[in-house]
C-alpha cells in the first residue's frame, strides 16, 4: 500500500456492493467523505449502513469496489492496518482497568513508553481529568462513551467511525452527548462517520448526512438541504414529517410549477420540483402550514385550501400538532407554535389551511407517498 505525500485525504467508496447469499445488503454504493467533515449515514435498520461502516473498517470486504482514503487503497487492508478506529455502542472498555489505563491501552499495545502526556491531553479533551483513577463501572453513561472516544482518538486516526455511539443513553444524556460530539470533532479535525437511524442525532451534528435505503444512498446533502428540499418520498417521510397530496401538473414557467390540487392550483419553486409533468405528490412540512378558523384571515399569502375539518388536537408545550382532514378526505398535519396570539382550535372545528409557496416541494407520483414513515416510527 502507498500513501499520499500530500493532497487530500477524503475517504472514497467506488462501486462498493456487499452480496450474501440470500441478499445484496449495498449495492453498487459511490461516496466520498471529505477530510475533516462530520458525516452521518442515516437510515433504518436493514438499509445497510452498517455493513458500509463495517466495510470501512475492515471488519467485512466488500464483494466489488474499492474504499481508499487518499491515494491509499484500503478495501482489502486488515483493521489494524488502516487509519480508521471505531467506536461502538456497547462501548468495550476493560472493566478492570482504569480511566487512565483504559486510554492507554492503544498505546501500550503499540509499545509507546511515555503515555501520560498523550493520556492526559485525551482526558482533557473529553473533559474526564477528574476521572482518571476511577474505574468503567464508576461511571455515567455518558462519561463511559467520551472514554471509548477518547481511546479511539488517542491513535490518532484519520476517521473514526461511530456506530450508533449514542443508542444506549438515555434521552437527556443523548443530547448532551451530541453536543460533546461535534465539539470534539471540531476540535481535533478528523473526519467523523457517524452511523445511526436517529433522524435528530444526524440532524443535529453532521455536516452532511447520507440518506440510505435498501442498499443504495435515496439523497446526500446538508442537513437543511434534506430537510427542506427532499427529493424522493422516503427522504420526506423519513427526515421529519410530511404531507404528500395527489396533484396535476398544469403550468411550467421560470420560477415556479404550478399544480392543481384537488381544484386548487398551487406553486412549487422550480428548484424544489422534482417532476414537471403529469401526475404528481404535492408536499408540505406540518410547521409549515399555517392554520384558522374557517373564513379568519391566515397571514402566508399564496397556497390557500378551504373546508378542513380538525380531526385530532394534541398539545406539546411549544406547539399544537394539529391533524386536519381536507374536503378530498386525506388528513394532512399543521403545527402551530403556542405564542398566545391564537387560541387552541378543538377537535371538530371548521379550518382554512395556508403556506407560502417557497415551503412547498413536488415529487414524482412514481413514488410511494408512504415510504419511509413505517421506519420512522
Amino acid at each position: 500500500m502507498s500513501q499520499a505525500a500530500d493532497g487530500s485525504r477524503d475517504l472514497t467508496l467506488t462501486g462498493v456492493t456487499k452480496e450474501y447469499a440470500d441478499f445484496t445488503a449495498v449495492k453498487s454504493l459511490d461516496l466520498t467523505v471529505p477530510q475533516g467533515e462530520f458525516f452521518a449515514l442515516l437510515g433504518p435498520s436493514g438499509c445497510g449502513k452498517t455493513t458500509t461502516l463495517r466495510m470501512v473498517a475492515g471488519l467485512d470486504t466488500p464483494t466489488t469496489g474499492s474504499i481508499t482514503l487518499g491515494d491509499l487503497d484500503i478495501t482489502y487492508a486488515k483493521p489494524y492496518q488502516r487509519p480508521v478506529n471505531t467506536v461502538f455502542q456497547n462501548y468495550a472498555l476493560f472493566p478492570h482497568l482504569t480511566i487512565f489505563e483504559n486510554v492507554a491501552f492503544g498505546l501500550r499495545r503499540k509499545g509507546v513508553k511515555n503515555v501520560a502526556q498523550p493520556v492526559e491531553a485525551m482526558l482533557e479533551l473529553v473533559e474526564l481529568t477528574s476521572q482518571a483513577r476511577k474505574k468503567p463501572t464508576q461511571l455515567s453513561g455518558g462519561q463511559q462513551q467520551r472514554v471509548a472516544l477518547a481511546r479511539a482518538l488517542i491513535n490518532q486516526p484519520e476517521v473514526l467511525l461511530l456506530d450508533e455511539p449514542l443508542g444506549a443513553l438515555d434521552l437527556k444524556l443523548r443530547r448532551a452527548m451530541q453536543t460533546e460530539l461535534k465539539r470534539i470533532q471540531s476540535e481535533v479535525g478528523l473526519t467523523f462517520v457517524h452511523v445511526t437511524h436517529d433522524q435528530e442525532e444526524a440532524m443535529g451534528m453532521a455536516d452532511t448526512i447520507a440518506v440510505m435505503n435498501a442498499g443504495v444512498i435515496e439523497q446526500m446533502g446538508s442537513p437543511v438541504e434534506l430537510y427542506d428540499n427532499p427529493r424522493t418520498a422516503f427522504v420526506a417521510n423519513f427526515l421529519g414529517r410530511s404531507s404528500l397530496m395527489a396533484a396535476t401538473v398544469k403550468e411550467v414557467t421560470s420560477e415556479y410549477v404550478k399544480a392543481n390540487m384537488h381544484g386548487t392550483v398551487v406553486s412549487i419553486p422550480i428548484e424544489r420540483a422534482h417532476v414537471r409533468e403529469g401526475s404528481a405528490w404535492v408536499g408540505i412540512r406540518p410547521e409549515k402550514v399555517l392554520i384558522a378558523a374557517a373564513g379568519t384571515p391566515i397571514d402566508a399569502p399564496g397556497n390557500h385550501i378551504e373546508g378542513g375539518i380538525v380531526t385530532d388536537v394534541n398539545y406539546v408545550g411549544v406547539s399544537t400538532e394539529y391533524l386536519v382532514r381536507m374536503p378530498w378526505g386525506q388528513e394532512i398535519g399543521a403545527f402551530a407554535q403556542n405564542t398566545g396570539h391564537q387560541d387552541i382550535l378543538p377537535v371538530g372545528s371548521q379550518v382554512d389551511l395556508s403556506w407560502r409557496p417557497e415551503f412547498a416541494f413536488l415529487l414524482d407520483s412514481d413514488e410511494d407517498p408512504n415510504a419511509g414513515k413505517e421506519e420512522q416510527a
